[in-house]
């Protein structure tokens, strides 16, 4: 049995990699604030609950979510996915006391949205990160002790603020006493037929004594982005004539827009809106002509009807299989581009597994 805790857990990609993998596992905690955001700031919050148990800071958390009356479309979609109880779910990784959970998971996986911080100045380590959600990520390290974490983000974490948080998240790790592996992973060499870059920093507990941990192993692409289409697909995806005039001429989408490619473009959290991302392009059916909302037009010779992907295709051109879809199509395109390509999730957990004995 491996223990996993995940925050930033969006839809779970690192729960459905193991499911995938048919690993045993139980999910310790997970967390995730839906992109809602508090009026009050962190050291408002701590203020006014000086005093108070974690437990009834976490109360105190969740009734200001609760009266934002803003909606946790992601905590809606995990929980309709993964086995995990209302006990076991965080609104808000600032507020999470992971010394309750010290060396009681194995595997800790998350990803901040970077924000800026600098390495000069007083150079005191993870001192240096407070204010950043960051600094919640690698205070979670430090408290709870994890045998190994997992931090994924953007490859342009490498060069944002001109290197300078690259280069403090390494120390921060460094001064955390593990030893870590950054690399950078594309889900088109995992099998998985879209183009997605993304850097993932492996981390190992020092005591494991884990001295080398290598690039899992490509995987044969065999598959193209139309084997993951459905086979019937509701006439409401289909593209009127601005949408169709849209995908089929490139001085108006200016390479903002796809259309049949066999490897698709990285999906991002606002894909198909306003027509941009991977779109298709197909052969009227009779149907589709008697439709007065669908455009019928010419391209390279050949008439054809445009349509956005599905909320199901997409999630499966990142590698979820038989996802249960429980929100709207807008928060659905959200949450599978801002997700991990789950091939690259199961390669990485492979590798890790075949590196650390949890029993």
């Amino acid at each position: 049995m491996i223990n996993l805790a995940t925050v930033f857990s969006g839809i779970g990609a690192p729960e459905e990699a193991f499911r995938q993998l048919g690993l045993d596992f139980h999910i310790i905690f997970a967390c995730d604030n839906g992109e809602r955001e508090l009026k009050k700031s962190y050291d408002e919050i701590m203020l006014e609950t000086d005093g108070l148990s974690s437990q009834e800071r976490i109360k105190y958390v969740n009734k200001l979510y609760e009266d934002t009356k803003k909606v946790n479309y992601v905590k809606q979609s995990y929980f309709a996915n993964h086995e995990i109880t209302e006990d076991r779910w965080y609104e808000d990784v600032r507020f999470i006391d992971g010394t309750q959970y010290r060396e009681k998971v194995d595997i800790l996986i998350g990803g901040s949205p970077c924000q800026s911080f600098s390495t000069y100045g007083k150079k005191q380590g993870l001192e240096d990160t407070r204010g950043t959600l960051f600094f919640h990520y690698a205070s979670l390290i430090r408290d709870i002790q994890p045998l190994v974490f997992i931090y994924e983000n953007v490859v342009g974490l490498k060069t944002h603020d001109s290197g300078r948080t690259w280069e403090k998240i390494k120390e921060v790790f460094e001064d955390l006493e593990y030893k870590t592996f950054p690399m950078i992973l594309n889900s088109v060499d995992y099998g998985l037929p879209q183009n997605r870059n993304r850097i993932f920093v492996v981390g190992f507990r020092n005591d494991l004594n884990i001295e080398e941990f290598t690039t899992p192993e490509p995987i044969e692409l065999t598959t193209k982005a139309k084997d993951y289409l459905s086979p019937n697909v509701d006439l409401k995806y289909y593209l009127g004539k601005k949408g169709f005039e849209w995908v089929t001429t490139p001085a108006k989408h200016q390479s903002r827009t796809r259309a049949n490619r066999d490897i698709i473009g990285c999906q991002t959290a606002n894909q198909q809106f306003n027509w941009i991302g991977d779109m298709r392009l197909e052969t009227p059916t009779e149907e589709m002509r008697n439709n007065e909302n669908i455009y019928v037009g010419e391209y390279e010779g050949k008439e054809l009807v445009a349509r956005k992907m599905t909320p199901d295709e997409c999630l499966r051109l990142m590698g979820f299989e038989n996802f249960n879809i429980v929100v709207n199509d807008k928060n659905a395109y959200r949450q599978s581009g801002n997700s991990i390509a789950v091939p690259v999730m199961k390669a990485l957990i492979s590798k890790i597994c075949d590196t650390v004995d949890f029993e």
